[in-house]
């Protein structure tokens, strides 16, 4: 997974007013899932795009693997949504600011004490062993935005010797997997519990003071140990009790369960030209239990499930009469919750969208309307394997596209695909 797997996510959170309804079969987002199959882009394909309460279009072709005789793609389908899992985590959060648990800016080692005292490295490019104390507490509101100052493991091939990323790989700080052939050497080195990850991510020092810079990191991650903490139940049994169950997504999971694994897509590795199977369905590293709960990037949904977590957000916290946050909360959570004067250079970088993102709990906020179409207020994220998932809570829209391939950035699905929904807005 390398650092660009989110390059061209922003540009692809759009969709003008009253696209939704001109989505119907024959449309540009139509040709475009059935053109991508057709090429052999992707062996199959789902879009899911809902305006308000009216039924959500569904739009699919192919299969879920590139075998004749695999299932074809559907809103059942399942698929690995990587970092999308990240607003789940970053929501997951939230209820619990609203039930008075957790304070944005309360500090994490309230509840994880081995971040206490935490040092900063001099150099954030060089070695860990020249630091100084950090001059701020890591905070919760740190932690959903990606100012805490930790690092990510995106599959880098350039981390030098005493790096923090050489630190991180040697003590297995990784929660992430991709299939079996990469888990077997990485489930050896990885701490076996939530608790013990955390513990061991606050061995190490800061890139940067918190809140002082934005950098794609293992903060969400982290915020699954804090959850449990503050709620007194494990992570994955909270989001389950408080987010999956209210809402109805029973196709959404940390371990796909045998029974379901005929559902699950195959993800593909593109080496150059050459298309690889690296997890198949039926032989997933999904269908047997990670090392704990993924906050940042494990979890297999359906586009039916994703669709219905976004609905509900963009419904202000309730959907079908079940209230799952209160409409302050989700506003909370949507607004752009970076410190001031965070530099937020990386973000427009990773991003490709300088100077009108802002980040929210878990997941990026537009500052204001973008002449490409993207609304104020939207707020969404993307995944290693292609998937895409945002929310218009202003103008009642929300959108998600699932795929799984790597790296994502392979075929230019997100930026082909805001160019359909522009086409089908000027219909």
């Amino acid at each position: 997974m390398r650092m660009k797997f989110l390059a061209g996510v922003a540009a692809a959170l759009a969709l003008a007013a009253g696209a939704v309804a001109q989505t119907a079969p024959g449309s540009a987002v139509d040709a475009l899932v059935h053109r991508y199959v057709a090429e052999d882009k992707v062996p199959g394909i789902v879009v899911a795009l809902g305006k308000g309460d009216a039924p959500t279009h569904y739009f699919a072709d192919g299969r879920i693997a590139a075998d004749a005789s695999a299932p074809k793609a559907d809103e059942n389908s399942l698929w690995r949504v990587y970092s999308m899992t990240k607003p789940l985590t970053g929501m997951a959060a939230m209820i619990l600011v609203e039930q008075g648990k957790l304070k944005l800016d309360q500090p994490i080692s309230d509840f994880i004490p081995a971040f206490k005292t935490m040092r900063v490295m001099d150099d954030p490019n060089g070695g860990v062993a020249t630091t100084h104390p950090a001059t701020h507490p890591i905070t919760v509101r740190n932690l959903l935005t990606h100012t805490a100052g930790l690092g990510y493991d995106l599959g880098q091939t350039d981390a030098p010797k005493g790096s923090l990323l050489d630190q991180y790989r040697t003590l297995g700080i990784n929660p992430a997997q991709v299939s079996p052939s990469f888990e077997g050497p990485m489930r050896t080195l990885r701490p076996p519990t939530l608790e013990a990850f955390a513990n061991k991510v606050a061995s190490l020092p800061l890139m940067a003071d918190p809140g002082t810079k934005w950098s794609y990191s293992i903060g969400l991650d982290v915020m699954g140990r804090v959850i449990e903490v503050a709620s007194g139940m494990p992570f994955d049994k909270f989001l389950q009790t408080r987010i999956f169950d209210p809402l109805g997504m029973k196709s959404t999971f940390f371990t796909v369960p045998p029974s379901e694994a005929g559902r699950l897509a195959t993800n593909y590795f593109y080496a150059g030209d050459t298309r690889v199977p690296v997890d198949t369905g039926k032989g997933s590293q999904w269908l047997t239990p990670p090392s704990f709960p993924y906050g940042g990037a494990g979890l297999v949904m359906s586009a039916r499930d994703y669709d219905r977590f976004l609905h509900m957000l963009q419904n202000h916290g309730s959907l079908d009469g079940v209230r799952v946050m209160k409409p302050e909360t989700v506003a909370l959570a949507m607004s752009n919750l970076l410190p001031a004067g965070a530099d937020t250079s990386l973000l427009g970088g990773l991003t490709h969208v300088d100077g009108l993102l802002g980040f929210g709990a878990g997941g990026s906020v537009y500052l204001q309307d973008a002449p490409s179409g993207q609304g104020k207020g939207t707020y969404g994220w993307g995944g290693a394997a292609g998937t895409i998932a945002w929310v218009d809570p202003v103008r009642n829209l929300r959108g998600v596209v699932m795929v799984n391939f790597m790296p994502s950035e392979h075929w230019p699905l997100r930026d082909d695909l805001n160019k359909a929904f522009a086409a089908d807005a000027l219909r």
